[in-house]
C-alpha cells in the first residue's frame, strides 16, 4: 500500500507508533478511494486522516469493520475530535485549536459529505454541532480489507462525482490561456498575478519587446511553468532554481537585452534592494539588462511607486502604449508631434 506519510517526512511531528502510522496511511489509502483528493501537505493529510477516524470512532485496523456513523447516533464535536485524537493517536492539539477541526481538517471531508454533521441547519459556530461518518461510506468501511474492495466501492459511488474530479474541474475552468509571441500558448491558473503576467505577454512584448522571447515565466500553481533553460544558460544567467528569479524573463536577440520583470499585484517590485540583488546575480549575463516593474492599473502602480528602483522602467497593464521611466536624464527632451 502507498505510503502517504512516513517517518523520515514527520520529523517534525509528535513521534508516533508504527501501528498508528499504518492506521494513517490505511486511512488516507482509503479517503483517496472515496474521491479525497491528497494534494496538502504531509501534516495536513495526517491531521485530516486522524480526524476522520475520530469522526467513526477507529481508533485501530480492526475498528473499520465496526465503525460508527450518523444512524448509529455518534457524533463528536470539535473540542471533544481534540480530545480523542490527543488520547488516542499520540497528537497534543491543543484545545484552543478547535475551530481548526472544522475549517480545516474535516472541511474536504464535510464538503465531498464524506463526514456529516449531526445538525447541519445549526450556525456554523454551534458548539452542540457533532460530526460522524455518513452511512454511506462507513458501509464500505466495514467491508475493508475483503475481496475486490475498490471495484464494491466503485460501483457504490459510480453515482457521486468525486471531490478531486469536481476541483479539478473547476480549476480547468478558471484556467487563463496566454499566446506566447513565438505562437506557442501557456495555460495558466486563475487569478490577479498570472492576468498581470498575461499582459505581460500579450500586450507589453508586441510593443517595447523589440521581437523578444519568453525564456522563463513562473505560474502561482507552477514555478516553472515555462523555462528554456539551454538559451539562459548561454546567456551566464545565475541559477535557474535561484529563489530570486524574477517573474517574467525575455530575450531580445535583435537588441541583445534580456528583460528581467516583476508582475506585481501584492508585492515585490524592483526596489533599489532588489535591483542589487538581480546586479550581483546577473554580473556575468552576456546580454543588456532591462528591468521592469509591471503592474495591472494605476491605483496599484501608486501603491508601490515611492518603492521603485531609479534606472528601472513601469509599464501598467491598463495604460499599455506608455512607460514610466525612472532613469534620471536619460529621456529627458522634447517629443516630437
Amino acid at each position: 500500500m502507498k505510503q502517504y506519510i512516513s517517518p523520515d517526512k514527520s520529523k517534525t511531528f509528535i513521534a508516533k507508533t508504527q501501528q498508528i502510522q499504518e492506521l494513517i496511511n490505511t486511512t488516507l489509502y482509503i479517503l483517496e478511494s472515496f474521491g479525497i483528493p491528497l494534494d496538502s501537505t504531509p501534516r495536513r493529510l495526517e491531521r485530516m486522516a486522524v480526524a476522520f477516524l475520530a469522526s467513526g470512532d477507529i481508533k485501530k485496523k480492526s475498528d473499520f469493520k465496526k465503525a460508527k456513523d450518523l444512524n448509529s447516533g455518534y457524533g463528536l464535536k470539535t473540542r471533544d475530535i481534540i480530545i480523542y485524537i490527543n488520547n488516542n493517536f499520540g497528537e497534543n492539539i491543543s484545545s484552543g485549536s478547535y475551530d481548526d477541526i472544522r475549517r480545516k481538517d474535516l472541511k474536504l471531508l464535510t464538503v465531498a459529505e464524506v463526514v456529516l454533521q449531526s445538525s447541519p441547519n445549526s450556525a456554523t459556530n454551534d458548539s452542540t454541532r457533532g460530526y460522524s461518518i455518513n452511512p454511506t461510506y462507513a458501509e464500505l468501511l466495514r467491508t475493508f480489507g475483503s475481496k475486490n474492495w475498490e471495484k464494491t466501492v466503485a460501483v457504490k459511488l459510480k453515482n457521486i462525482e468525486p471531490l478531486s474530479k469536481k476541483l479539478k474541474r473547476e480549476r480547468d475552468i478558471a484556467k487563463v490561456n496566454v499566446i506566447l509571441p513565438s505562437g506557442g500558448k501557456l495555460t495558466f491558473s486563475a487569478g490577479a498575478h498570472n492576468d498581470l503576467q498575461k499582459a505581460i505577454i500579450e500586450d507589453f512584448l508586441p510593443r517595447y519587446g523589440h521581437g523578444a522571447e519568453v525564456l522563463y515565466v513562473g505560474d502561482t500553481s507552477n514555478k516553472y511553468l515555462y523555462l528554456e533553460k539551454d538559451k539562459l544558460e548561454k546567456l551566464n544567467f545565475f541559477e535557474i532554481s535561484h529563489e530570486e528569479l524574477p517573474d517574467v524573463i525575455v530575450y531580445s536577440k535583435k537588441k541583445n537585452w534580456l528583460y528581467l520583470i516583476e508582475a506585481v499585484h501584492s508585492s515585490g517590485p524592483i526596489s533599489e534592494l532588489r535591483l542589487i540583488q538581480l546586479q550581483k546575480l546577473t554580473k556575468d549575463c552576456k546580454a543588456d539588462l532591462v528591468y521592469v516593474t509591471a503592474f495591472l492599473n494605476r491605483p496599484k502602480f501608486r501603491q508601490f511607486m515611492t518603492d521603485i528602483a531609479w534606472e528601472t522602467e513601469v509599464w501598467i497593464a491598463d495604460n499599455p502604449d506608455h512607460l514610466v521611466h525612472f532613469n534620471g536624464d536619460k529621456f529627458l527632451g522634447p517629443y516630437k508631434e
